[in-house]
Order: structure tokens, then sequence, then C-alpha cells
């Protein structure tokens, strides 16, 4: 478990008979049992040296009206802690993987910008190097503009 402690977005493999977008809010529930409703796509990032994709979604959290002090969300079985952050606050030094670090510095660049973009890049990593180090290139990177506002 070399990223115990650390922070990230939910996230997980997708399963048989379900889109990405189902997949997404399935990983959310599972992991934060939080309700989201998915908003749009967000990045496409792909990881070939451990053969891995991230597609990542934004969506808003699904709060009941009358859920009192409850925040919506909770650690599942596989997380020790969740927790919502100001946007100034983001722990971007404890995340857990270097592909939420880029995925959330395209966030901050978008929230900067006033519009949300799609995002897609290559994630080149040297064999042996830690999920969350920052030995990493990213290339063939793209951003497709949207004409969604940030809200």
């Amino acid at each position: 478990e070399p990223c115990r402690g650390l922070w990230t977005l939910p996230a997980g493999f997708q399963e048989c008979g379900e889109s990405t977008a189902e997949g997404a809010a399935r990983e959310t529930r599972e992991e934060a049992n939080a309700a989201v409703a998915v908003q749009q796509p967000y990045a496409h990032i792909d990881i070939p040296l451990i053969s891995q994709q991230y597609i990542i979604f934004r969506a808003t959290l699904q709060v009941p009206a009358d859920a009192g002090s409850d925040p919506g969300h909770s650690a599942g079985e596989e997380t020790l802690e969740t927790r919502l952050f100001d946007i100034d606050a983001l722990p971007m030094d404890e995340l857990a993987f270097s592909s939420m670090k880029i995925i959330l510095g395209f966030y901050l660049e978008d929230l900067g910008r006033g519009k949300y973009s799609f995002h897609h890049g290559v994630i080149d990593k040297q064999p042996g190097v830690a999920a969350n180090s920052a030995n990493f290139t990213l290339r063939d990177y793209t951003r497709l503009a949207t004409d969604r506002s940030v809200e």
C-alpha cells in the first residue's frame, strides 16, 4: 500500500455492462458513499507503462435536502477518509497518483479561464517509480474547449 494516507479522486475499473459514466458514479458510491450526478467527460489520460486509462468526469454531489448535518460522503471499504477541499487548499503535494495531480492542475487552469475544457494526454513514467512520483512527462496533450462555463 505505497499510497496509503494520500489523497485521490474516486476511481476504479469499469464493470461489464456499464458505461464509463455509470462506472464513475458506482466507484464514487463505493469509495466515498456519495451519490453524484455525472455532468460531462472531463479528461482522458493514458498511462502505457501500466496499461491504464483514466476517464474522469465532472459530477455534482447529490446531498438530499433532508440530510441535516450529513455531508453526503464518508469513507467506504477501501477508503480511510473523505473530505471536500476548498479550491485554494487542495493537497497537491499529498496526492497518491501523478494522474490526479495532472487532472487537478487542468481543473485549476479551467477555473482560471472561466470555461471547462476536455483534456487528453499520455503520461510517460519511468519503470519502478512511485505512483505519485513527479518523474514523468505528459505528451500528446490536447485541450478541447467546450461551451461549459465554470459555475
